[in-house]
């Protein structure tokens, strides 16, 4: 274990990684990608298996408690649960989980859960079948809820549900997520529209806050606030003790830069210090010339050290990154 904290210049100390396993999607969310796709990555591109295990002990070794798999959709990678053994052979101790679609699931819940996956957040924008279809240009919401029951089953616990709340899209359908969370136990997580979609149509005017979200829920199930510690979701549990739970990732209207301690790998091994950097570091290029873990470490704290203050979102002077949420890796 490191004899000190991976820290930036803020004093925020780093301890969650997100690994992106592919850049490619079986979905089509009208908020992140065109009906067509993209242009995606070739394989030879991507990290292999057993470069994102160096470069994931790495970063366990310099402090990483939390490993995320995301993608793109993850499950669309070959042979993820042999890549989800090969993690937690890392450290038996890392907080392994995944977000995903979830529409794959009802197949890979119970072989991800015996590899070592102990939770995951699944994506769902609506409740009703026709609008799941429109926001992700497929008829597959059924199937997501066989992946939740299959997920369930396998012990892959706590379920989150994450929903990007789009205003005119998805807004009134927030109640009937927080009855569902009331009737299955699931926690969900409402994410506000960022500016991370492929097509540039986000305009700020579409965000739902998060003090919209919470104040049209608790009129209909009061809600009591609850500590969040780090985590980036500001939560709430019902009034009335019914399970479940609701969380809003406010990343628009309150952000949380300054206690973020996320960093991110991308599907072709760049590594980002925040959602929207503009400025990447290409570990897979240090991997592949033959450095060592120490010069992976060293990369590793120059580019956590320099760590931006926050993403600049409300700002004149805010710059997209080029990449779009796909190709990031959520």
């Amino acid at each position: 274990m490191p004899t000190e904290p991976l820290l930036d210049t803020y004093d925020r100390v780093a301890d969650d990684l997100r690994i992106s396993v592919t850049d490619r999607c079986n979905f089509r969310c009208v908020y992140c990608m065109p009906e067509e796709g993209l242009d995606w990555l070739n394989k030879a591109k991507l990290l292999t298996f057993e470069e994102i295990v160096r470069v994931a002990a790495v970063f366990v070794g310099l402090g990483i408690k939390t490993i995320r798999l995301t993608g793109g959709e993850p499950t669309l990678r070959r042979d993820l649960p042999l890549l989800v053994g090969m993690l937690r052979d890392i450290d038996l101790n890392i907080d392994l989980a995944m977000t995903t679609n979830g529409f794959l699931l009802d197949q890979l819940a119970k072989p991800l859960a015996e590899a070592g996956l102990r939770r995951i957040n699944v994506s769902v924008d609506s409740l009703m079948r026709h609008r799941f279809s429109e926001i992700t240009r497929r008829d597959a919401l059924d199937q997501v809820m066989k992946g939740l029951q299959a997920a369930e089953a396998a012990g892959l616990a706590p379920i989150k549900l994450n929903c990007v709340v789009v205003r005119g899209t998805n807004d009134d359908e927030l109640v009937d997520f927080a009855r569902l969370s009331r009737e299955t136990g699931y926690e969900i997580r409402f994410i506000e529209f960022m500016p991370l979609d492929a097509d540039r149509r986000w305009r700020k005017e579409m965000v739902v806050s998060l003090s919209e979200i919470v104040d049209r829920i608790g009129s209909s199930f009061p809600l009591e606030k609850i500590n969040n510690g780090v985590e980036p979701a500001t939560l709430w549990r019902f009034a009335d003790g019914a399970p479940g739970s609701v969380g809003v990732i406010p990343s628009v209207s309150s952000p949380f830069c300054d206690s973020c301690n996320r960093l991110r790998i991308t599907a072709d091994g760049q590594m980002r210090t925040c959602l929207f950097s503009i400025v990447e570091t290409d570990l897979r290029a240090i991997v592949r010339r033959g450095g060592t873990d120490d010069d992976l470490a060293e990369a590793i704290k120059a580019a956590v050290w320099k760590k931006e203050a926050g993403h600049r979102i409300n700002e004149e002077d805010f710059v997209r990154p080029e990449r779009s949420m796909s190709m990031i890796g959520g």
